[in-house]
């Protein structure tokens, strides 16, 4: 079993950096790959980011990329999440998810309880 808990969010101003982070315990052994995502209210879950466990190759949604950025610190087993130049519209739960699934697509099957961001003008 792999556990994920995520730490780090809060409210922020437009324009400000916050930095959430992803706890990694259990059997880290079975993670191919740990990600980023987030909710909106009313909208579905959306892909931000995932970093590969071992080969810590990062993959971005298109358009955080440059602004978001995501990293790993093996021996702590932690994902982190940089959030820079923050928009109004970044406002929502950020949850950390983990593929152990090993499928040549990503599936994320195991699911953090997820941290709330706002982003105030």
């Amino acid at each position: 079993q792999v556990h994920l808990v995520e730490s780090g969010g809060g409210s922020a101003q437009a324009g400000a950096s916050l930095r959430l982070s992803c706890a990694v315990s259990g059997r880290t052994a079975n993670i191919y790959a740990v990600g980023w995502f987030r909710q909106a209210p009313g909208k579905e879950r959306d892909f931000v980011a995932s970093i590969g466990w071992n080969s810590g190759t990062p993959n971005y949604k298109d358009f955080l990329r440059g602004r978001f950025f995501i990293s790993r610190d093996t021996p702590k087993n932690t994902v982190d999440l940089q959030m820079n130049n923050l928009k109004l519209e970044d406002t929502a739960v950020y949850y950390c998810a983990a593929d152990t699934t090993g499928r040549k697509e990503r599936l994320f099957d195991v699911w953090g309880q997820g941290t709330q961001v706002t982003v105030s003008s």
